[in-house]
């Protein structure tokens, strides 16, 4: 990669912090879009330690326990707006896609439908790591009346799974960084509803593209007016806010700025 660096313009990173020994020597510009959580202590030193290395965030949200890192923009994840069809009926079953890990919530899930009493199908995968929480704690809740395991799906079925849904559930239990789902959901018509937590309020607008929980017992009137929400409207917010497209002219005004502050510090060195 060092070698080949003056081959380019800008180098952009997208694999943690294990390169910032290396690429704050870079000749040309670099920047990295850091997608995990970052509210590990740990992580606060190696900042800290890296703090003239340019970053990007996924949210704002993401950004805030490391508040002296090199930030340059806050850049959300777009798709592209053909990836999902648009699903303007509104279905009768609450979904939950993604992976199966306490973090996520799929329990949280089951018991939301229970109080709601309208069926949930989950469209999930399950991991080695989180292999004995799937055994001991959402396994024996898949018996439920309400529920349908539905199993890992493509993307293909995915869409039909979220478009067809009446309402996507999110009720997560970390502080999630992005929360991708949540706009894929959008771009099908189907509305959010999340527990509030890392970025839900960044992605998604209560009372308008969904509903945030503060609190379990929540969780009935938000569902009970998610009927009131137009799903074409959640489209709308994803055409506007969620594209590869417009991701993609954040991220070139970034590389902009970065080229053009380099060509000045370079003039600076050489008038100086």
């Amino acid at each position: 990669m060092v070698e080949h660096a003056r081959e380019f313009d800008v180098v952009h990173f997208h694999t943690g912090y294990l390169h910032f020994a290396v690429s704050r020597h870079l000749p040309v510009p670099h920047v990295t879009t850091l997608h995990g959580r970052l509210d590990m202590h740990d992580l606060v030193r190696v900042f800290d330690r890296f703090r003239d290395v340019p970053v990007i965030s996924i949210s704002n949200a993401q950004g805030e326990p490391i508040p002296r890192a090199n930030w340059q923009a806050t850049i959300y994840h777009g798709l592209p707006n053909d990836l999902f069809r648009f699903y303007p009926d509104r279905g009768d079953y609450l979904a939950f896609p993604g992976r199966i890990s306490p973090e996520k919530g799929a329990d949280r899930a089951i018991e939301i439908a229970k109080r709601v009493d309208m069926p949930l199908k989950i469209a999930a995968k399950v991991d080695r790591v989180d292999r004995r929480y799937f055994k001991r704690v959402v396994e024996p809740l898949l018996n439920d009346p309400h529920v349908e395991w539905v199993g890992e799906i493509s993307d293909q079925q995915k869409n039909e799974f979220l478009g067809n849904a009446y309402a996507l559930l999110f009720p997560i239990d970390w502080p999630e960084p992005f929360g991708l789902v949540m706009i894929e959901a959008m771009a099908c018509g189907t509305p959010v509803i999340a527990y509030e937590s890392g970025s839900v309020p960044e992605v998604m607008e209560d009372g308008i593209t969904g509903f945030i929980l503060r609190e379990p017992d929540d969780a009935a009137e938000a569902i009970s007016r998610v009927a009131d929400l137009s799903r074409a409207h959640c489209r709308e917010v994803f055409d506007t806010r969620f594209t590869a497209t417009r991701m993609a002219d954040d991220y070139t005004e970034v590389y902009d700025q970065m080229v053009r502050r380099t060509a000045e510090e370079y003039a600076e060195l050489a008038a100086s």
